[in-house]
């Protein structure tokens, strides 16, 4: 028993602890995931939306403190029980997520390592027997240092993990995981490959027959009586088939997509906000003089938004702003970039450099 809670402590500490830093990169991209969660199609606790990034940056700054004090035997009675409680929650919320198909990804390690509903579910259940192992065998986690030690520990981990949340809050996630990272070509990234599978469906058939409703498959047409009257078609997905890794980015005005031809520009600047209303007024205050920069350098600059026109126009005559907006799914907007507004300077359809509305001044603009 000794050697197995021993084995269970390296195990789920480090699990903690990286899953905690991982998230800690990007605690904006985790707050998303916690407003699905919040949302009333799932939870329905709409109340806690406006708190979904607070609860985001304690939630893993925990998990990384939760991880760092088991290994060490830290104040051992409260860290063990304080995992079981994190635990039981997240595996009550993935199993809900993936019973009722709600939330598509958890979020567990944002987008490093992105898991099924299932896959987080087992994931949780696994953390969950070895964490219950962890309390049978509790006698046998014994502080590695002295008192003095391991507060110190424990209050440098605290410091380190604010700092990292500050920062990455006030700039960027400091390694970008996401499909939209720098390098990326965009229109590529849409591309399906020859010989890629298809999505495959299943298309069912109802008619009337001597008063009674029959189902026929797509297969079964040529079985169908004279005389049948047809009620409804009801299709269904066999398999998904190939999805690109860009499959819902457009850029579109007035009903028209203009992502080719925009895509094609040799210096490309897009203003990103996802929703104006919660934009930051600051930035978008200072997106005025950052456009006019990019425009005496020859760069096309464009907004993007998921908000209504009637909004687009208020804050394009509020701000000066001297671009017009594109539209896109909100969503999209979100993982391609965190900060409201930011920055992503694209060449020939190439991302080549992505920044927060606070470091504008060290936007890659290349001069005329």
């Amino acid at each position: 028993m000794k050697i197995l809670t021993q084995l269970s402590r390296i195990f789920v500490g480090i699990l903690f602890i990286l899953s905690g830093l991982i998230k800690l990169n990007d605690p904006t991209g985790f707050s998303f995931k916690l407003e699905e969660y919040f949302s009333t199609e799932v939870l329905n606790l709409p109340f806690l939306i406006p708190y979904a990034l607070a609860i985001a940056v304690i939630v893993v700054i925990a998990e990384v403190l939760l991880g760092v004090a088991l290994l060490i035997g830290y104040m051992r009675k409260f860290t063990l029980r304080a995992l079981l409680v994190m635990i039981v929650f997240f595996t009550f919320l993935t199993f809900y997520s993936a019973f009722f198909n709600k939330v598509t990804d958890c979020g567990c390690f944002g987008d490093a390592i992105p898991l099924t509903p299932w896959g987080s579910f087992t994931k949780d259940v696994v953390l969950l027997i070895f964490i219950l192992i962890l309390l049978k065998g509790q006698q046998y986690i014994t502080p590695l240092f002295k008192a003095n030690k391991s507060n110190w520990i424990m209050l440098t981990s605290l410091v380190l993990c604010s700092f990292i949340g500050y920062w990455v809050l006030n700039h960027l996630p400091i390694k970008d995981f996401r499909t939209y990272k720098k390098g990326t070509n965009i229109l590529k990234g849409m591309e399906i490959p020859e010989g890629a599978p298809r999505a495959k469906y299943e298309m069912n058939f109802y008619y009337e027959v001597e008063g009674e409703e029959k189902k026929f498959t797509d297969k079964e047409l040529g079985q169908i009586p004279k005389g049948a009257k047809f009620i409804r078609r009801e299709d269904f997905q066999i398999s998904a088939g190939y999805i690109p890794p860009i499959h819902d980015f457009t850029m579109d005005k007035d009903g028209i997509d203009h992502t080719v031809d925009l895509m094609a520009e040799p210096k490309l600047v897009l203003i990103i906000s996802y929703d104006l209303d919660k934009a930051s007024t600051e930035g978008l205050s200072q997106m005025k003089d950052f456009a006019n920069s990019a425009i005496v350098n020859n760069y096309k600059v464009i907004g993007m938004t998921a908000s209504s026109q009637e909004k687009i126009d208020q804050t394009i005559e509020t701000y000066e702003l001297p671009f017009d907006y594109y539209t896109c799914d909100g969503t999209t907007l979100k993982t391609i970039e965190r900060a409201n507004p930011s920055i992503v300077i694209i060449e020939n359809g190439v991302i080549v450099d992505k920044k927060h509305w606070k470091d504008r001044a060290k936007a890659q603009l290349k001069n005329k």
